[in-house]
């Protein structure tokens, strides 16, 4: 619903337009002069405001240069019963978004508050952008055919049409916020923005800030307003990595905003509202975590709705040519290179050691390995992981090499003649024949 403040010193105006715009669905307060106006912009949110020129005390001109440059400020339709040119142009200079003159047919009104409504919400998502709080939405690939994978990938497309809390479980490097970015694309919010919270990079008081905003003058260093990342999410995804990190002190607010979807800047008194799905991520047990008293029980509950386990790579190892092929086309491209495979050593290789540091280690190998690399294939020499002991030979394998080098040699010895060979081998020739075909050897 568009939240609507209408600022005008004649009385019954103000109760016609608010009466009226209620019963197009707005939600509508009003104010009798400038300064009240401020006083009520302290308390509550507003989208637009309908504002009169002329008024007594501060006029609709000073009400807007108090707003101008405040980006969190609502957008401003001027109605004027005592229009002019320069009163028109005044007001575009400082930030109108539309003027008209009294009177007016309520639906062209009712048109433009909803056009004023979406260029401010445009207008703040620039905002936004500018403080790099959005993410790019440029679709990341999930690769894998094992079992575990598929299974997780079933799970992960039953869970993204439903608004409900994730909570995604996983050691380092195993592809959370991948798990996560896919929860959000494949989402009804798809549309909206997918905001990124790293709990365990910030402070307490920067992440409070980061999340919820903060108000200009909060502190030192608050020039202007802030938006929090919970307001670029609204109507989108917010995923918060690493969330048993989350400060214990903040956790309560985070809890609250979780049930409510209500919150404050810091430094501001006014409640506002978004609504946001919440996606978390950690490497840790939280069920400890929350036993050693550090993190609240209340909030992993309720964080705790729908559990995503992601499997170490060491159990999905079927995967381990599959992501390997990627990574190295992903490389060769970027570096110019034009390595195209791994050799089955070096598969070999990769495939007997436990990549603790997941798919993650496993990419920081493949852009080593292809930058290292003079070959069209990745041998395990180009690898920095250990290298998988050679098999002992069998006894039967080391029969049949005695066998291959003796027949080889006699042969060589014989000039190539089979019969003769035969007879020295102590063998028939056809049997001889069926050896040769069976090792390989030219006769």
């Amino acid at each position: 619903m568009i939240r609507v403040f209408v600022i005008d010193d004649e009385e019954p105006f103000r109760k016609l337009l608010k009466k009226e715009l209620a019963l197009k669905g707005f939600a509508v307060d009003a104010a009798a002069d400038g300064k009240s106006a401020l006083r009520e912009l302290k308390k509550k949110s507003y989208d637009v405001i309908l504002l009169d020129i002329v008024m007594p005390g501060m006029d609709g001109i000073a009400f807007m240069k108090k707003l101008k440059g405040d980006p969190a400020a609502p957008a401003i339709i001027v109605l004027s019963g005592k229009a002019t040119i320069e009163t028109a142009v005044e007001a575009m200079k400082n930030g109108a978004y539309d003027y008209l003159s009294k009177p007016y047919k309520l639906d062209d009104l009712e048109i433009i508050i909803g056009r004023a409504y979406e260029y401010r919400k445009l207008n703040r998502q620039s905002s936004m952008f500018r403080q790099e709080l959005i993410r790019k939405a440029s679709p990341s690939k999930i690769i894998g055919s094992s079992k575990r994978f598929r299974d997780l990938m079933s799970l992960v497309r039953k869970i993204a049409p439903t608004d409900s809390t994730a909570l995604i479980i996983g050691e380092s490097g195993t592809g959370k916020e991948l798990i996560a970015n896919t929860l959000w694309q494949n989402s009804s919010r798809s549309g909206m923005p997918f905001t990124f919270l790293n709990c365990a990079a910030l402070s307490e008081n920067i992440i409070e800030s980061e999340l919820f905003g903060h108000e200009k003058g909060a502190f030192t260093t608050a020039y202007q307003t802030k938006y929090g990342i919970v307001e670029v999410a609204d109507r989108g995804t917010l995923f918060l990595d690493e969330i048993a990190e989350f400060p214990l002190q903040l956790q309560a607010k985070l809890l609250r905003f979780l049930d409510s979807g209500e919150f404050r800047r810091v430094g501001g008194n006014k409640p506002l509202n978004v609504d946001v799905r919440l996606i978390a991520a950690t490497n840790k047990n939280l069920h400890e975590v929350v036993r050693q008293g550090e993190f609240r029980e209340d909030l992993y509950y309720r964080l705790n709705v729908i559990n995503i386990a992601v499997p170490p790579l060491r159990e999905r190892k079927e995967d381990i040519p599959e992501l390997a092929a990627h990574f190295i086309q992903k490389y060769s491209a970027r570096l110019g290179k034009e390595v195209k495979r791994l050799s089955p050593e070096a598969l070999e290789t990769m495939n007997a050691y436990d990549w603790p540091g997941n798919i993650r280690e496993l990419e920081n190998e493949i852009e080593r390995a292809v930058i290292l690399s003079d070959e069209e294939k990745i041998g395990p020499e180009d690898l920095s992981v250990p290298i998988a002991p050679q098999a002992r030979p069998s006894s039967s394998d080391m029969l049949e090499d005695l066998e291959k080098g003796h027949i080889t040699r006699v042969l060589r010895e014989t000039g190539g003649n089979k019969s003769r060979a035969s007879e020295i081998l102590g063998i028939n020739r056809k049997t001889l024949h069926l050896k040769l075909k069976k090792y390989g050897i030219a006769g």
